[in-house]
């Protein structure tokens, strides 16, 4: 009988302990709902909201100067995995977070960047946007010394990663920032993953923002775009 007793306890805190650590409602934050773009800003003559859809568009006829962006209001995360589904139908885009905001009136942020292109070339590496450049190709585990040195390893091959992505069509792409260890994944797959131990330029928290990169006309799209806090 005590030794039924005991397992029952241990089962008891066992489960007490799954139950802390499930994410809650209250853990979770919806960034676009599907509805308008009330809490980002950005261009509005390159960003719409439609049929439950972030758009963001260029033209041939009105080529953009610079990379811009639209950008949540809603806070600086910084520990947390960021989920959302993007199709890019062509050029260069970008899931910013833990940025910062470099020119309020052209909508300019830098920092942390999970890429997207069209042509499936820097889709799924995290790029530093106005800062270090490329930190880690996909299929690259990079730890970064405080120094700035990168110690690169590779975990998988760079054109058979490609093979998950699909441009032209929906794809999943998460994102996790925890401390200083950043993952990326697209469609379930781990893409990229950096250790930042560069204290001088590394983030701990920041912006989350969209991008529309200059050059060729572009569209790409955003949707279910949630954050979930890591405690």
């Amino acid at each position: 009988m005590k030794k039924l007793f005991g397992f029952s306890i241990a089962l008891c805190l066992l489960a007490s302990s799954v139950m802390a650590d499930k994410p809650t409602d209250s853990d979770v934050t919806v960034l676009f709902d599907g509805g308008d773009l009330s809490g980002w800003e950005g261009r509005a003559d390159l960003w719409t909201a439609e049929n439950g859809e972030i758009v963001g568009r260029t033209t041939a006829e009105k080529p953009i100067q610079g990379n811009t962006f639209l950008i949540w209001k809603g806070g600086q995360p910084d520990n947390f995995e960021l989920t959302a589904q993007f199709k890019i139908e062509s050029g260069n885009s970008g899931i910013q977070y833990r940025s910062r905001i470099v020119n309020e009136k052209d909508f300019v942020v830098g920092g942390y960047q999970a890429d997207i292109d069209f042509g499936n070339t820097f889709a799924g590496i995290l790029y530093e946007e106005k800062g270090r450049g490329i930190l880690a190709r996909r299929g690259q585990k990079v730890t970064i010394g405080e120094d700035g040195k990168k110690t690169p390893t590779k975990f998988g091959d760079e054109a058979g990663l490609a093979k998950v992505i699909h441009p032209g069509e929906w794809n999943d792409f998460r994102v996790v920032a925890d401390g200083n260890h950043l993952q990326h994944f697209i469609n379930g797959t781990l893409t990229a993953e950096v250790i930042d131990n560069q204290s001088e330029k590394a983030a701990t928290n920041g912006v989350i923002a969209l991008q529309i990169h200059q050059g060729p006309p572009m569209v790409v799209r955003f949707k279910n775009i949630k954050i979930r806090k890591i405690k």
